[in-house]
């Protein structure tokens, strides 16, 4: 890590780093919302589970394993980009434990279950090509050993393969999700780092807001390009100002603390605002048609 840091470059390690945000909050945030939201809705809710459910079994293996990030251990190696830029470097309960990767899981649990519902070559190709980029990448800014990439890498597979194999066999939404939060209900007993409450809000917010639509609202895909664009891009800023507006009541002192009452106020803030994301936001769809007819 040290010989890659020090012979790639500032270039070249900028670069390099980029793949990252193939695992990051956002990203992931806008390619589970175009097919939830537009293209095809329950591929978005396939992707979208199998996704926080890597998140979910991540978080509880590295409070398991309790492996600190290289930085933390080696002063030779340096950390180009931090997890939560807004807390200490040195914050374990913000920065997270390194092992397994949570990025390296995200990144497969996303493109591979884009992979396995899309079933076509190109996208075949990407669930392999930018797994290996976003790993290689976390291991070139410092955050990650190799072995933390790689046991990314299989967590992410495993996901895709348990629960895209639980969707086709269990029909009952409410049963799926009972086993599926019955998994993730054991790390309240001894997770204390803030991703961890944060993949368990957006488990229960998920699950909220796409039974809501089940019971409730029954919002229609599109296809329309500038429908698609604005149903995309209505949810990103639904998702950040929410996110910014959960945050207030609190002070910076309270939201960076690791105690249990900040932690259960996180997950209650990730909760709603998946709740509302996933749930409420559709509602609006039912107005494209209103517009129309007008």
């Amino acid at each position: 890590m040290k010989w890659l840091q020090a012979h790639i470059g500032s270039t070249g390690v900028s670069f390099i780093s980029n793949f990252s945000l193939f695992g990051e909050e956002i990203p992931l945030i806008l390619i589970v919302g175009f097919f939830y939201w537009s293209y095809n809705k329950q591929m978005g809710r396939s992707i979208g589970l199998i996704a926080i459910m890597g998140l979910i079994w991540n978080t509880m293996i590295k409070n398991i394993v309790l492996r600190r990030r290289p930085y933390f251990d080696h002063k030779n190696i340096k950390i180009l980009r931090v997890v939560d830029p807004s807390a200490d470097i040195y914050d374990i309960a913000a920065q997270g434990y390194s092992c397994p990767s949570g990025h390296s899981t995200n990144v497969v649990t996303v493109f591979g279950s884009m992979a396995i519902n899309l079933r076509k070559h190109w996208m075949t190709v990407l669930a392999i090509v930018i797994p290996l980029l976003t790993g290689f990448s976390r291991v070139v800014v410092g955050a990650h050993y190799p072995t933390d990439v790689i046991g990314g890498w299989l967590l992410g597979l495993l996901s895709v393969v348990i629960v895209y194999t639980l969707q086709k066999r269990i029909k009952s939404t409410l049963l799926l999700y009972g086993i599926l939060l019955a998994t993730a209900i054991p790390g309240f007993f001894y997770c204390n780092s803030a991703d961890y409450f944060a993949a368990v809000g957006l488990f229960i917010g998920f699950m909220g807001g796409t039974l809501l639509d089940d019971y409730c609202v029954h919002f229609e895909n599109t296809r329309k390009p500038l429908l698609m664009a604005a149903r995309l891009l209505g949810g990103l800023v639904v998702y950040v100002v929410m996110s910014k507006l959960l945050k207030m009541p609190f002070s910076k002192e309270f939201l960076s603390d690791s105690g249990t009452a900040a932690m259960m106020v996180r997950c209650a803030r990730y909760a709603i605002v998946a709740f509302i994301d996933f749930g409420v936001y559709p509602m609006l769809f039912k107005l494209e048609k209103s517009a129309k007819k007008s």
